[in-house]
């Protein structure tokens, strides 16, 4: 009797989580497919509406599963992955969609036959390790001083995008803006950091071309006083500081006593000549130009413009730190530490500009900029988010060949021959590990299949005669031109793919796709909601040992 209670347990264990795998493979194909038609250059663009009423047209993969709101959890999973992909390589956040969609895809038939998930997820880590060391064979190293490879890297990253009709236009604001701020590390190393010092200002008006990377910084601000400030300096000397030109309050509500008029006098006395101190700290250095993160008092202002000094108050941390990197100044705390050294003298020109209804001041012409502005200007602001999204791409793709200077084929070239070697290789496995192995395998013909649907051509026949070009694992660079379908030689094309981008999306979708597969289980910790009037739920049955042989087992 025990035995067959015993069976029957594990039967339904192994029900329940066959159940759970199949509802959350489902899930997960669901949100493949929703993002698939955006893959390639042909792709179609989405239309978002966001919780406050607000239209996102897009392709991109991230910015359209960030807008979702689906309740699987399984599904939310997946969106985490593109988010992942953005922040660590900021491309392929469709293709790694795709990818884990496909691997859950073809282990839906293991599920079926009563396969354990550890097997599967052991052929999957097994095919991951073997895709990323035929990715080292077929990468091809490239000098990234050479602006012409750069380029054609660049453009055939975000040749799926939008602003791809545009030409050269991203990809070359990209690689001035990368080349601008990169950092030297020594050992032939450079860093990047796109997001401190890499700003985008979207300026509605204008056409797109005349967008451009300033060799300096802009922001939304103008002098204090604009009639007694000159708004134009050539070779500027620029003091940054970080803390406000007016008169100190106290850290605590503070009450003074007056008894006679004098006094009264003599406090305001007191507070004109402290800021005449700083001030004049100040000027001794002789600057053209003081911006300070805090506040700036009537008496400060009067001071600065009777000396012929321009000043900008309450412009951002960032902002400022920016700034600094750009002139080579150094933000100071206080005004009596200054220094001689900590004047910026790097800036050729400082300018403050109308633009539409806005004023903006330019610190440009910098000698050695290590911080720049990219200015975008456009028709639209729905056009100039999405050509930001694209520049976003182009910047993280520019940054990560100046990490890791090596290429691989595009055009789905890369996931044939990765596929084709992996078939091969899955007939000298051993065991039951070969079937999913040779699944992963397939698997990655996900991403080729998927370019040629959405060129709108025969599918059955361009991969049939793909599949012969790759059958033995050679011709690593035949691919698929994404604008027209046709097969063809994607290193003349310069279709490319930075070999971070392809490395990183393998392992996030196949490391996704086994934590999605050893989930047998999903437990709410969410209480329902009890409608109005309803009774107190009763109190849990607890069960005893004399019930666990009952017929009880069994689900309602």
């Amino acid at each position: 009797m025990h035995s067959s209670v015993l069976v029957l347990k594990d039967n339904l264990k192994r029900e329940s989580g066959s159940r759970v795998h199949h509802a959350n493979i489902q899930a997960s194909k669901a949100v493949a497919d929703i993002i698939r038609t955006t893959l390639g250059p042909r792709s179609m663009l989405k239309m978002l509406l966001d919780p406050h009423g607000g239209i996102v047209v897009t392709s991109d993969g991230n910015a359209i599963l960030r807008e979702l709101d689906l309740a699987h959890p399984a599904a939310k999973s997946m969106i985490e992955l593109s988010r992942t992909q953005d922040e660590e390589v900021g491309d392929g956040t469709t293709s790694v969609i795709v990818l884990a969609g496909e691997m859950l895809h073809v282990a839906e038939a293991f599920i079926d036959k009563n396969y354990h998930p550890t097997v599967i997820c052991r052929a999957y880590n097994k095919a991951l390790e073997d895709a990323i060391s035929i990715l080292d064979k077929i990468a091809m190293s490239i000098d990234v001083n050479d602006r012409d490879i750069m380029l054609g890297l660049v453009k055939s990253c975000i040749g799926t995008k939008f602003t791809s009709q545009f030409g050269n236009l991203i990809a070359d604001l990209a690689i001035d803006a990368t080349t601008i701020v990169g950092v030297d590390l020594g050992q032939g190393l450079r860093e990047v950091d796109i997001k401190k010092y890499i700003k985008v200002e979207k300026v509605p008006g204008g056409q797109l071309e005349d967008s451009r990377v300033l060799k300096g910084v802009m922001f939304n601000k103008d002098v204090v006083a604009p009639g007694k400030m000159r708004r134009k300096i050539v070779n500027p000397r620029i003091i940054l500081l970080d803390c406000p030109l007016e008169y100190k309050k106290g850290e605590n509500q503070t009450n003074a006593e007056l008894v006679c008029e004098e006094d009264w006098a003599l406090l305001l006395k007191l507070e004109e000549e402290y800021i005449e101190s700083i001030c004049m700290q100040i000027l001794k250095y002789k600057p053209d130009l003081v911006i300070t993160e805090k506040g700036l008092s009537d008496l400060a202002c009067h001071y600065f413009s009777k000396a012929g000094v321009s000043a900008i108050r309450r412009l951002r941390k960032t902002d400022n730190n920016r700034i600094a990197k750009a002139c080579g100044a150094t933000i100071v705390n206080r005004p009596d530490e200054l220094q001689e050294s900590d004047v910026g003298t790097g800036a050729g020109l400082f300018e403050v500009k109308k633009i539409g209804d806005e004023f903006f001041a330019f610190i440009v012409d910098c000698k050695d900029p290590k911080a720049c502005t990219v200015l975008l200007r456009g028709a639209s602001k729905d056009l100039l988010n999405e050509v930001e999204r694209n520049l976003q791409d182009a910047l993280s793709v520019a940054r990560n060949i100046i990490k890791n200077p090596k290429l691989l084929p595009g055009g789905g070239a890369t996931e044939l021959t990765v596929s084709a070697m992996l078939k091969q290789k899955s007939s000298s496995i051993e065991g039951i590990e070969k079937w999913p192995y040779e699944a992963a395998a397939i698997a990655f013909e996900a991403i080729p299949r998927t370019l040629v649907q959405n060129c709108g051509v025969n599918v059955i026949r361009t991969m049939t005669a793909l599949h012969g070009k790759h059958a033995n694992g050679e011709n690593a660079w035949i691919g698929i031109d994404g604008n027209t379908g046709d097969i063809t030689d994607v290193k003349e094309q310069k279709i490319w793919d930075a070999y971070n981008v392809k490395a990183q999306t393998f392992k996030t979708a196949i490391e996704a796709a086994c934590m999605l597969l050893r989930i047998d289980d999903i437990v709410s910790g969410i209480k329902k909601k009890q409608p109005p009037g309803a009774s107190q739920s009763q109190q849990p049955k607890v069960e005893t040992e004399a019930d666990a042989d009952s017929e009880q087992i069994l689900p309602d």
